[in-house]
């Protein structure tokens, strides 16, 4: 009986959006509103030294930006909370992707004054491929934006939501006075000198009540009045089915800089939002009360502490319950694995858990024998679909600045090709190392984290590489297969885990290759 309890309090989601509509400061607010955290950093705030707490690496903090999903955990209302914060930025976007193979629902942040944006749209479309819930929070609302109707207009035709506002503003930017509550009907007026603390609620279940003018003046109360007339109207009333569904997309409005209106978005999400829910392997469906356990890992993260040199990797709890010490089965190596101190997270504060629920984030340490996909069970062979690979875009040489720190370098481009954040193609003419990205600003994080967690300094050359293409042929001792090896012998090389890829230099050259070579085929990801 425990066990369903356990699993019922547990709500895992995910937090999208484009690069700063304000993806970290909620989920900071959050943080805060759940008691997990005294006071909130400013990410952005140069006069703050302390960064957001979830952008624990060095370069988030200097740039002001994510570039690797943080993992978060608190209580609050008797529900186990577990966020994870993703990249915004598009050069990121591959980790979050397979972050959300590892969600059970989604809150997107929309910018008020720029709305929906085009990485937004992306994430979206992800969210809606693989069914996952959503939840729209319309963030800064202190400043001047779009008008509200014309934000849920855009909402609807952009990312094809079925919009049902469950909070409204009453102004906006300088005019704005405070939020409307439509799903528990009361009124919260923002103060602009409490910034950094929670403001009051008021409870106005009717709108008719003459209070309100009180409250928020004669006019605003009669704008309010008639936008929920309309809201009434137009929009369908929340439905719970539909929302868990798909078919219908809940929208708040607020200012998480301003600890306005979160608290708000984090009563409703803890009541309507899934627990742990079903997940798709190549075997069959594992549905999370079953009693033996499943998990994957969805990331690995070398250096959380650059002090201890630590690699983790980020196991997603599917089914059963996750032991300390007990004996694992790892499906891909056909090896059994116990973990003596698994962590759960609050950013870079770990603490070790006896027993992990489904929904659940644990962090194992791992010494190399972990890869992005990899299943554990009790003996089950299960492999978990839908953690995606993707070729990358740029490509360059990587060289080594430093000879005396050759060890470094090599051990710093084996543990962060391992992370996925990038893949690692060795020339077999000469062995030079290329990286390959999915986006430009990898390679600065690459460059960064290599000289700081490390101690190694490289350098970049450009090379012209149009595709990766990893290389499958059935017989490799076949007269046309050798030809080709020898016809295209600078442009071959070996990825990390020594498999055959073809660095195409463009477009033409790939199909002509395709066109000579009928027997081989050539994939644009690893996984065949």
């Amino acid at each position: 009986m425990r066990f369903k309890e356990e699993i019922n309090k547990r709500r895992t989601f995910g937090i999208i959006s484009h690069p700063d509509a304000g993806k970290t400061t909620l989920t900071e607010k959050l943080l805060l509103f759940g008691g997990a955290i005294n006071e909130a950093g400013a990410v952005k705030s140069h006069k703050i030294k302390r960064g957001a707490t979830s952008d624990f690496m060095e370069i988030e903090r200097q740039r002001g930006i994510s570039v690797s999903t943080s993992v978060l955990a608190f209580n609050y209302n008797e529900r186990k909370i577990n966020i994870l914060d993703t990249p915004g930025h598009k050069d990121f976007a591959e980790d979050t992707f397979r972050t959300l193979t590892a969600v059970d629902s989604v809150i997107v942040v929309i910018d008020v004054a720029k709305g929906v944006e085009e990485q937004t749209e992306k994430l979206v479309e992800v969210c809606r491929m693989r069914q996952i819930p959503v939840i729209v929070f319309i963030n800064k609302l202190d400043r001047e934006g779009k008008d509200a109707f014309d934000l849920l207009d855009e909402l609807e035709k952009k990312l094809k939501f079925n919009v049902c506002p469950l909070s409204f503003p009453i102004g906006m930017g300088y005019d704005f006075q405070g939020i409307y509550n439509i799903w528990e009907k009361n009124l919260m007026l923002f103060n602009q000198d409490n910034k950094q603390r929670i403001s009051k609620t008021v409870n106005i279940t009717d709108l008719e009540d003459k209070s309100l003018n009180e409250f928020i003046g004669e006019k605003p109360s009669k704008k309010l009045k008639e936008e929920v007339n309309i809201i009434k109207e137009v929009y369908p009333k929340f439905n719970q089915c539909d929302y868990l569904s798909c078919k219908q997309q809940p929208v708040f409005f607020g200012s998480a800089l301003n600890n306005f209106g979160v608290k708000e978005l984090l009563d409703c999400f803890i009541s309507i939002a899934p627990s742990p829910l079903p997940k798709e392997s190549i075997e069959r469906i594992i549905n999370p009360n079953e009693l033996k356990f499943s998990g994957f890992v969805f990331k690995i993260h070398a250096n959380m502490d650059p002090k201890h040199r630590d690699r983790l990797a980020f196991i997603k709890i599917v089914s059963g319950i996750f032991k300390r010490n007990k004996p694992y089965h790892h499906v891909r190596i056909n090896k059994n694995f116990k973990f003596s101190s698994p962590n759960a997270f609050f950013a870079e504060k770990k603490e070790i858990v006896n027993e992990s629920y489904p929904g659940d984030i644990v962090g194992v340490h791992d010494s190399g024998n972990f890869k992005i996909g990899d299943s554990f069970t009790e003996g089950e062979n299960i492999n978990f679909k839908g953690i995606p690979s993707f070729s990358p875009e740029h490509f360059r040489f990587i060289n080594n600045q430093d000879p005396m720190k050759s060890k470094q370098l090599a051990k710093g481009i084996d543990q962060l090709m391992d992370e996925g954040v990038a893949q690692l193609f060795i020339l077999e003419l000469n062995g030079r190392k290329i990286i390959g990205t999915v986006g430009a600003l990898q390679f600065e994080v690459i460059q960064y984290r290599l000289e700081h967690e490390y101690g190694a300094k490289c350098s970049y050359e450009n090379i012209n590489i149009h595709k990766a293409c990893w290389v499958e042929s059935t017989e490799k001792i076949s007269n046309e297969f050798i030809e080709f090896k020898k016809l295209k012998n600078k442009f071959l090389a070996k990825d990390k885990s020594k498999n055959l890829v073809f660095l195409a230099d463009s477009s033409f050259s790939l199909e002509m290759t395709k066109q000579k070579f009928k027997s081989i085929k050539f994939h644009y990801k690893s996984e065949f």
